[in-house]
């Protein structure tokens, strides 16, 4: 039996700030938006009832217009965009959920909220390209260097401005108690602003020790902005916490806030991590602000996680994508404070390799995370690796995965052996037959519980970021990575991979077949609604 891990942090700690609050559990079901969704599908599930009984002379006309409305809007969702298996999911929603299939479809379909945030993001980014500097003396040497990556560089800079830099140095953290020691210093050398967006954060000794340092800056004069998504308030967080925070002369808000009433915004949550420190260092990866993450609080064993710094030109990107989110519901402001910082040397510094900050967003239908990896994926010619807390994948990039394990590349992918989430982890396993089959190395980390978003590929290229190999974060959720060619830190990376293996399980067919006949099952059966979940 697994042992279950509780400690006690010292809420009277010099080093530690904790904001007293108070939970209210009431609050909290009132804005999850899954209950909502449940009371609203029982709602209708009775309204259909009571038509049923009270017109059962028209029952059979009433269905049967249905139905026919019913056929037409499956033709109608299989010859738009987007991902098959995703229509696949929603005609038979539409045809096995009489009204409330059909009811769904349009009420996500209509998504007011996600093109009203799509023309804000357009404008932001038009805002945005008088900060944008794209260097063609760094794009003919990185064409020198690494021609093969040019290709994927200059789709990110088509389709989101994002531009290849030089003069940029990183460090990569194998875990996150490595990152969390480098964070708390570079937090300390802040002198202008401190930018913090991160998916969750919870009180405890991890945010407890951040906060402190936040709350001095601030009172030295520092701007300090935060921003976590608006689940926190949900599953962490008090509602009123933003309140809390002023009072310590910290701005802060919720990305994206769950209000009592049904919204489709629910489904696309804020799960990027970016931490800014005066336009000159910037911090992203897989890591939050809560105690599992640096092993204080270990629910599923040992938790692995990976992070990495910039310090230098790239950071501008990462300001970038921070005011960009900041501003999505204010009045626009001015970037200039933040971004005139000049880099020191006039001609670009090629020795530490190129960087690409780039995130993605759902709302404007390019899958960016996606694409990225695919390129990576096709490109391969010796390996590529894969570290992922949850592997829910389409039929492209299982093809890709398959293809470049049956053309010859070693292709691993290392997952949790003790995972987070149950329906997540039986989606996984109802994967590992087909990739076993052609070759793919499936990897369980024995230790616990993995969460790191890390690629690595050939020596020389690699993402390390928030980007899950899962529908939400390919599809639906608002992510951030860097990617990175021809640098140290790629070694670094590689080191990372090297001992992790180490401490895995390569999964044979025979342990597939050794599961339970009930993961089996309700892997193939989730793998249905897999673009839902």
């Amino acid at each position: 039996m697994r042992k279950k891990y509780k400690y006690n942090y010292k809420s009277n700690s010099k080093d530690v700030l904790l904001i007293k609050t108070k939970g209210g559990r009431l609050g909290r079901l009132l804005f999850n938006s899954a209950y909502l969704i449940v009371v609203s599908l029982l709602l209708q599930i009775v309204l259909l009832i009571l038509l049923v009984v009270n017109s059962k002379q028209y029952f059979p006309f009433i269905f049967s217009g249905y139905m026919l409305f019913a056929v037409l809007l499956v033709i109608v969702v299989i010859n738009r965009e987007g991902n098959p298996l995703m229509k696949l999911t929603w005609a038979v929603l539409i045809l096995t959920l009489p009204v409330f299939g059909a009811l769904l479809y349009l009420y996500v379909d209509t998504q007011i909220g996600n093109r009203l945030m799509n023309r804000r993001l357009t404008v932001l980014k038009e805002h945005s390209k008088a900060y944008v500097h794209d260097d063609s003396k760094v794009r003919l040497a990185l064409n020198v260097r690494n021609e093969g990556s040019l290709g994927i560089c200059n789709y990110l800079k088509h389709i989101g401005d994002f531009s290849v830099y030089s003069n940029t140095s990183a460090e990569y953290y194998p875990s996150g108690e490595a990152y969390f020691d480098s964070l708390l210093k570079k937090l300390r050398q802040a002198k202008r602003f401190i930018f913090i967006e991160s998916f969750i954060i919870k009180e405890g000794y991890m945010w407890g020790r951040i906060l402190k340092i936040l709350a001095d800056k601030a009172n030295e004069g520092v701007e300090v902005r935060v921003m976590y998504d608006g689940l926190c308030a949900v599953s962490s967080l008090p509602y009123s916490y933003p309140k809390k925070m002023k009072q310590l002369g910290i701005k802060c808000k919720m990305f994206a806030p769950i209000y009592p009433i049904l919204s489709t915004h629910y489904n696309n949550r804020d799960h990027r991590k970016i931490i800014v420190i005066d336009n000159e260092y910037a911090f992203t990866g897989g890591i939050n602000l809560a105690d599992e993450y640096i092993n204080l609080y270990q629910p599923y064993g040992k938790w692995k996680d990976c992070g990495i710094l910039l310090h230098g030109d790239a950071v501008k990107s990462f300001t970038l994508m921070f005011l960009n989110i900041w501003n999505a519901n204010e009045k626009l402001e001015n970037f200039d404070s933040y971004l005139n910082v000049i880099s020191k040397n006039s001609e670009p510094s090629l020795e530490n390799g190129f960087f690409v900050p780039y995130s993605d967003n759902p709302v404007d239908k390019d899958n960016v995370g996606k694409c990225v990896y695919l390129d990576m994926i096709n490109r391969a010619r010796k390996y590529i690796y894969f570290m992922t807390p949850y592997l829910i994948i389409d039929n492209e990039l299982m093809t890709a995965l398959k293809f470049a394990a049956k053309r010859g590349v070693d292709v691993r992918i290392i997952l949790p052996h003790i995972p987070d989430k149950k329906y997540a982890f039986a989606l996984a396993k109802s994967h590992y037959t087909e990739l076993i089959n052609a070759g793919v190395g499936v990897y369980e980390y024995l230790p616990g519980f993995i969460h790191a978003k890390v690629a690595v590929s050939d020596d020389t290229e690699g993402v390390v970021g928030s980007i899950n190999l899962d529908f939400r974060s390919l599809y639906l959720h608002y992510e951030c990575a860097v990617y990175v060619v021809s640098s140290d830190v790629i070694k670094k990376i590689l080191d990372d991979f090297s001992h992790t293996f180490e401490k895995c399980k390569r999964i044979a067919l025979s342990d597939v077949k050794s599961d339970s006949l009930l993961l089996k099952l309700a892997g193939k059966l989730l793998k249905l609604f897999s673009p839902l979940l």
